[in-house]
């Protein structure tokens, strides 16, 4: 049995009649987090790796900055809470406290960053480089990766990686848990992130480029489509954003020279 994932009984129906079967479905869990005893947002996701999820959404929304401000994490898998507790206490805008929105990520996505923060996020400098090869075939070692998304087809999922290898691995519902679920685990563990790749299997919106530039990372590739704002501010931040990354094609939007000949 695949962790994550309840078995249903099912009608399928056909052309040529009714059966029935039991069918695999993805599980769902609402999880709020609670940042130093305040309430700050309810996320729909897969439960697994909550704090690693939790600690991803708070750095990604600028919330948090390192581990090292972080004192504790305490998850309550049963009621769906994450509690974060920081060494020095957050002040957080009063329009944020007791925000509480409700999201898988698969659309906009909780965000809380403003335009200010777009305004001044640093340009990605580094002079990492692929070729074509590594990355249809980091893309097809992805596309194998989850055990999940075989059995469901419902969730997405996210991979930071070198140039050669997957070296952290997530999935979810939600697009953007997913990759709060690898920046979490990385930021918790120690794993450097800058200089390297990430791959999504979701569409590349403005959010997505904002939470990968925040951690350095220079090349974005995903079997989706980019969005037009997720391509303007790839190519503003330096960033290479590679998408329709599938069987031996992709489609290069900024940034090419990072993608070399063999």
């Amino acid at each position: 049995m695949i962790n994550n994932v309840e078995r249903l009984p099912v009608s399928r129906v056909s052309d040529t009649g009714r059966d029935s079967i039991v069918d695999e479905v993805v599980r769902e869990l609402p999880l709020t987090i609670i940042l130093n005893n305040r309430e700050l947002v309810t996320l729909l996701c897969s439960p697994a790796n909550l704090d690693y999820l939790a600690v991803g959404f708070l750095f990604s929304e600028g919330l948090v900055k390192g581990k090292n401000e972080i004192k504790k994490v305490v998850v309550d898998d049963k009621n769906g809470v994450a509690r974060v507790e920081t060494r020095e206490d957050k002040e957080l805008a009063n329009e944020l406290l007791f925000k509480r929105l409700i999201t898988s990520g698969c659309g906009r996505g909780a965000s809380f960053y403003s335009a200010a923060d777009v305004q001044n996020q640093a340009k990605v400098e580094s002079q990492t480089k692929i070729s074509t090869r590594q990355v249809l075939s980091l893309m097809h070692d992805f596309q194998q990766r989850s055990e999940v998304y075989r059995a469901t087809g419902g969730v997405h999922s996210a991979a930071l990686c070198d140039t050669n290898s997957i070296l952290v691995f997530s999935e979810d519902i939600g697009r953007h848990n997913a990759i709060d679920k690898i920046f979490g685990e990385c930021m918790l563990k120690g794993i450097p992130t800058a200089g390297r790749l990430v791959i999504t299997s979701g569409r590349v919106s403005s959010e997505i480029l904002f939470k990968v530039a925040k951690r350095g990372v220079p090349l974005l590739i995903s079997k989706s489509a980019p969005t037009n704002m997720g391509v303007r501010l790839a190519s503003d931040w330096g960033i290479t954003l590679i998408g329709f990354a599938r069987g031996r094609k992709a489609n290069i939007y900024t940034n090419e020279w990072r993608v070399v000949a063999e």
